[in-house]
């Protein structure tokens, strides 16, 4: 029997479940090192590439969950902004746009059928597959959603942009862990029943 890749959607949101503020905004979650250090040891390729040998993650450091990333445009944009066209280049990514153009060889723009592409994927040999952002991509991803990962921050944003950003059906997951951290964070994680 072949062995599926999984979808991990891994992402930080606040209280009320936004992942970014109206703007599109996510920088204000914090970076709280107790959560730091426990989800860099299990999800080291989830560390931008231009800031994993400042914070001690060589270059050579295996991944361990994830060998592609999937991005919505919403979440490619920031690090693009800042000069980073390439934001994980250890990494296979992924970005869906249907207005973007890519601006690195490194980084695939995929303009149609993300339920498409993500099943593609999944029949491929390799690692995870981490979806990072966002609310909208995770929206149409959700029947190939395996695994929610998110990181819980002790903040009420009150608006913004949710985890699902469409109306989506319901869909049922499992808590299988809660993490709690000394800096009030909390790193759940849910698996869907039926992957």
């Amino acid at each position: 029997m072949v062995r599926l890749r999984k979808l991990t959607y891994y992402v930080a949101a606040s209280i009320d479940g936004f992942i970014a503020d109206p703007a599109g905004r996510f920088d204000f979650f914090p970076i709280e090192a107790d959560v730091m250090a426990a989800m860099n040891a299990v999800r080291p390729e989830a560390v931008p590439t231009a800031f994993r040998a400042a914070i001690g993650i060589a270059d050579d450091t295996p991944n361990r969950s994830y060998d592609t990333v999937l991005m919505g445009r919403h979440s490619y944009t920031p690090g693009l902004e800042a000069g980073l066209t390439s934001p994980y280049a250890h990494l296979r990514q992924i970005v869906f746009s249907t207005t973007l153009t890519s601006p690195d060889p490194a980084v695939e723009v995929v303009a149609a059928d993300p339920l498409g592409t993500v099943r593609k994927l999944k029949q491929e040999d390799g690692l995870g597959i981490w979806l990072c952002g966002g609310g909208t991509l995770a929206s149409h991803l959700l029947p190939e959603i395996d695994e929610l990962v998110i990181k819980q921050y002790p903040l009420v944003l009150g608006a913004g942009i949710p985890l699902f950003a469409d109306a989506v059906p319901a869909h049922r997951f499992s808590l299988e862990e809660a993490r709690t951290f000394e800096s009030g964070a909390v790193v759940l994680t849910y698996a869907c029943p039926s992957s």
